[in-house]
């Protein structure tokens, strides 16, 4: 019984966050440098060119996809939308290898920083909801069927 109410507790505590890389501020740091002479030289008003790097910045900072055993969670610059696995019909793959999620609606909404090669991860958060297509996930899948097994086993 306690390895079951385990096992569940670290089914439920899977998260994958999928975001783009905080190395990306570098090179808003660069540009920020980049704009510095611009912005103070001889043209009076131009500081506003600075309004780019800190936007980039919050675009950075906040975009992400968030894959937890209740669902996706899905940030935007400018807005955030949570897609429980039951509402979902299954997932889009574009002609750029980005993934799209698809409603049971027929919506398609699109989830940012998450690629074809982050399906294994997703099929696992989502403990078999979503399919893997790659079958990457089908050894792991077995082992937490067969576990149970093992444990009603050692019981007797």
């Amino acid at each position: 019984m306690a390895e079951e109410k385990q096992q569940e507790q670290a089914n439920e505590d899977r998260k994958a966050v999928f975001k783009i890389p905080n190395t990306a501020l570098l090179a808003i740091a660069f540009l920020v440098v980049c704009v510095t002479p611009v912005a103070f030289g001889d043209v009076p008003y131009l500081q506003w060119l600075y309004l780019f790097p800190i936007a980039l910045g919050v675009f950075v900072i906040r975009t992400r996809t968030t894959a937890t055993a209740k669902g996706l969670e899905v940030r935007t610059m400018f807005g955030r939308r949570d897609l429980p696995w039951a509402s979902l019909k299954g997932l889009a793959i574009t002609e750029k290898a980005k993934v799209q999620a698809v409603l049971k609606d027929d919506t398609k909404i699109a989830l940012p920083a998450v690629r074809t090669r982050h399906l294994p991860v997703i099929s696992l958060v989502s403990a078999g909801r979503v399919a893997d297509p790659s079958g990457l996930t089908d050894d792991v899948a077995k082992a937490e069927e067969k576990a149970p097994e093992k444990s009603e086993n050692s019981g007797e």
